[in-house]
């Protein structure tokens, strides 16, 4: 079975990120550093970082293309001298990598925070804040971002 590819635009980035920050204000929590996972929550972690003038880190954290074990010095690190960390990547599908992240390292008490552009709402893991709301088990797709495919 072909699993249909959905396009997400820039425009959608711009909006998703947009209500990302809408929420952390509503909720009144906003970061002191944000954490980007490698590679997808790299371009939406660098757009964050400049609209809320915070410093931006990547999170070396690859289940799903790779066997190199999960990286977590940067959090480590971040951890010990911030007080708020978002770490955003560009979907929450399976919820695999936050789950790896808040298993192995926790959510500091409320001081680490996670943001989606896109939340899977059958994942296994939950996100505090995102942009879209998809339901994969309902309508299969597979999200293509602007970064992962050049003209198209």
């Amino acid at each position: 079975m072909d699993t249909n590819k959905t396009y997400f635009t820039n425009i959608q980035m711009r909006n998703a990120l947009i209500q990302i920050e809408d929420q952390m204000v509503h909720s009144n929590w906003m970061p002191s550093l944000i954490l980007g996972i490698n590679r997808g929550g790299c371009i939406p972690g660098v757009y964050l970082s400049h609209r809320l003038n915070k410093p931006h880190e990547v999170l070396d954290i690859r289940l799903r293309d790779h066997k190199a074990k999960p990286n977590m010095t940067v959090l480590e690190k971040a951890y010990a001298f911030q007080n708020k960390i978002l770490i955003i990547d560009d979907i929450n599908d399976t919820g695999s990598t936050f789950k790896y992240i808040e298993d192995n390292f926790g959510k500091g008490d409320g001081r680490i925070k996670f943001a989606a552009l896109i939340n899977n709402k059958p994942s296994k893991a939950t996100v505090d804040y995102h942009g879209y709301e998809i339901n994969k088990d309902e309508v299969p797709s597979w999200v293509v971002f602007p970064w992962e495919e050049w003209g198209k």
